[in-house]
């Protein structure tokens, strides 16, 4: 069973890269995300001004650290997500 993590990223600058640099960006972390298998999924990403945030679902932390080594961009810290909540949460 994979486990969602968010992985904080520092990339300076990043929140000022154009829509083509992102694109390829994207396309190299597919490219190890591919390499890897099934055992690790990019969900999404949240782009600030120095930092990445990204939401995977992984095996464990150890194929996250391995995408990070094959596609050259930092893990500079992986948090496991325990748990969810929203605004709904509190109706239940």
């Amino acid at each position: 069973m994979l486990k969602r993590y968010v992985i904080e990223r520092d990339l300076p600058a990043v929140g000022s890269l154009e829509r083509e640099q992102l694109k390829a960006a994207a396309a190299k972390s597919n490219a190890a995300l591919a390499e890897l298998g099934p055992k690790i999924q990019w969900v999404e990403s949240y782009v600030a001004g120095d930092k990445t945030f990204c939401i995977y679902l992984a095996e464990n932390e150890d194929i996250i650290r391995r995408h990070s080594q094959i596609s050259g961009f930092p893990a500079n810290k992986i948090t496991e997500i325990r748990r969810t909540i929203d605004p709904t949460t509190a109706n239940g």
